[in-house]
């Protein structure tokens, strides 16, 4: 089992076009309202960014890779200390209909990759549904969702 590696997946379609559903997640303002709570800049190849989300005390630094209009974004983000790839794909499906794929690559098949692997796919659902709540709804399904953890 150790010399696995674990991949996280997740995806859901989103009754919005590429264009709509790629902007939310590449302009900060949009994020701002389903995501993130501060951000340094729009995701754009080759930017180094910041992110600090509302329910956290914690930075976490961006390093985006590849943008394509409508289709793809990759990013590197730090997470319990090692880097890791996103990769968020848009797929258009029947009329004006989005399919949103996140991976996160990618960890050992140990224990610490198990606990990632369970937290972050949490994480990249939860992003999912509150990108797809905002968008066709425009409701922010993380205000006060994770008041709890704060100290």
């Amino acid at each position: 089992m150790n010399n696995k590696k674990l991949t996280i997946k997740a995806n859901i379609q989103i009754l919005k076009p590429t264009s709509e559903v790629f902007e939310a997640i590449v302009d900060p303002n949009k994020m701002y309202n389903y995501f993130i709570s501060e951000s340094t800049g729009r995701m754009e190849a080759g930017k180094e960014l910041v992110w600090r989300f509302p329910e956290f005390d914690l930075s976490f630094p961006i390093k985006v890779a590849k943008v394509e209009a409508h289709q793809f974004i990759s990013f590197y983000w730090e997470t319990d200390g090692v880097e890791d790839l996103v990769e968020i794909t848009l797929t258009p499906f029947q009329e004006n209909y989005t399919i949103v794929t996140v991976q996160e690559k990618e960890r050992n098949a140990d224990e610490s990759g198990i606990k990632w692997l369970q937290g972050n796919t949490e994480g990249w659902a939860n992003f999912l549904a509150c990108l797809k709540a905002y968008l066709e709804y425009g409701i922010n399904l993380r205000k006060g969702a994770f008041d709890f953890m704060k100290k």
